[in-house]
């Protein structure tokens, strides 16, 4: 075994000048019963012997300060690139995404590297939210000072400009043309000729709908072309709100809201145009949650059809005295519903309940709650978790609730139950908003709409049956 050591170790590069075939003598004579003295003070001779030995061959590793290394980084990184002869570029995109202090700290190892040859580095991100990042970072750093972090940092900056109408247009008509099916060839037809468009839009009037149209290969009349219609009116809108600022991303995403709404609507035979679900999905993105609330309060307490809409329409987009504060509170908010007021198609002689109905179930939980006052959101957090109607803490709350929040928080309680889909068996939530129900009639006819409205298969479980048929206001409705 000595000698088999031996021999790795020399094949490994390692001389060891006999010990470890002395060591393993040494160890075999100990474990023979060989266990005298002498036995013990020849181990421990080999072992002093093997320590200096190695320590001569290993010298102690010498610490080095961190510039020092970062020095030693950098010249033996900068050799490696001088002798492959070629630049080396970084890209960084979305850091604007990250944590504050995760976007500095990139940022500073970024500044270690800006005077190495042949290196580059691109950084794709929102100016204004790196500024926040310095700001957050370095607390008091001063307006001037983020400036200045930057301007030392990004040698050559390039903005990119905002989106305009015709940009949004293309993209528009783009993305209809990839939802219609078009063929991969005249999809590079149509972007060929809308890229070619825009090249020379500093000189010439836009490309016309019709010539679009002609590039796809669809007949006029067809779907492609009502969508094209589509882009050719809520264009302005998307390019010019303060809201969505022309970002291609926001666009994307208001297109696929309204893409699964219209699947929606479909596999339950609900009589929706797709301009009105895109009509509606926009006003929701730009006016916020709570001014959208509002408008669908009064869709619901006015069969489908609100008054407000119609004398909105008529008016020539001029808000009536009687809108709800969160209309014309912001001076923004204002100009956009009356801008949107005059979009296609007008929606004044339309029961918008089913397109509502699809709003709701699509929007985040909690969407119809924002502006409930502390004891509401207590309650509400309550009935959501509530498992049984006998519950005494639920009570007890309930009459505390005042009473123009009996509604939101139902609205709230059902946002919950729709994200539901196993009802063989009551799930939590149910029991609270009957509570709800026994203490208010107009909460008890939103509940009943919603679970008249459930697809259960035809015949709802027998533990609903169970539960509803000793609940009056179920009876009553």
């Amino acid at each position: 075994m000595g000698f088999m050591a031996e021999g790795a170790a020399l094949l490994a590069g390692i001389p060891t000048g006999g010990l470890l075939a002395r060591s393993v003598s040494v160890l075999g004579n100990a474990t023979d019963g060989i266990q005298d003295q002498g036995e013990y003070q020849n181990l421990g001779k080999t072992a002093k012997e093997a320590k200096e030995q190695v320590g001569g061959l290993l010298k102690p590793e010498t610490k080095k300060s961190p510039p020092q290394q970062i020095d030693a980084f950098r010249k033996e990184y900068g050799e490696i690139l001088e002798e492959l002869g070629k630049p080396l570029v970084v890209v960084i995109d979305n850091l604007d995404r990250c944590l504050p202090a995760n976007a500095i700290h990139t940022l500073e190892a970024i500044r270690l590297f800006l005077f190495l040859t042949n290196t580059a580095f691109i950084i794709a991100a929102d100016e204004e939210m790196i500024r926040s990042s310095v700001a957050d970072y370095f607390k008091g750093a001063s307006d001037r000072h983020q400036i200045d972090y930057l301007d030392k940092l990004i040698q050559v900056p390039i903005r990119v400009p905002k989106a305009g109408v015709r940009e949004i247009r293309s993209y528009l008509f783009m993305l209809y043309a990839i939802d219609h099916g078009l063929p991969p060839d005249r999809l590079e037809v149509l972007r060929e000729g809308l890229e070619k468009a825009l090249q020379q839009s500093w000189k010439e009037d836009p490309i016309t709908r019709q010539d679009v149209l002609v590039l796809t290969g669809e007949p006029e009349g067809g779907a492609l072309a009502r969508a094209f219609a589509r882009a050719d009116r809520i264009s302005p809108v998307l390019a010019n709100s303060p809201i969505i600022h022309g970002n291609p991303r926001i666009v994307k995403r208001l297109l696929n809201v309204v893409k699964m709404r219209s699947q929606i609507a479909r596999r339950r035979s609900m009589p929706l145009d797709e301009a009105v679900i895109t009509k509606l999905v926009i006003f929701e993105r730009c006016v916020g949650v709570t001014a959208t609330a509002d408008f669908y309060r009064l869709v619901d307490a006015e069969q489908g059809v609100p008054t407000l809409l119609k004398q909105l329409e008529e008016g020539g987009g001029q808000i009536p005295d009687d809108a709800p504060k969160t209309w014309t509170d912001n001076p923004t908010t204002k100009s956009f519903i009356s801008e949107w007021a005059q979009l296609e198609p007008r929606l004044s002689g339309v029961d918008l309940r089913a397109a509502i109905y699809l709003s709701r179930e699509t929007m985040p939980i909690g969407a119809y709650v924002v502006g409930l006052s502390p004891v509401g959101r207590e309650v509400l957090d309550v009935l959501v978790s509530t498992k049984n109607t006998s519950s005494p803490t639920a009570e007890k709350l309930l009459d505390t609730l005042p009473l123009e929040e009996q509604i939101p928080v139902m609205e709230g309680v059902i946002s919950h139950l729709r994200q539901v889909s196993d009802w063989s068996r009551r799930p939590k939530g149910l029991a609270g908003a009957c509570l709800l129900a026994r203490h208010s009639t107009g909460a008890a006819k939103i509940l009943v709409r919603y679970l008249q409205e459930l697809e259960l298969g035809g015949k709802p479980p027998a533990w609903m049956t169970a539960l509803l048929k000793e609940e009056q206001w179920y009876k009553d409705d």
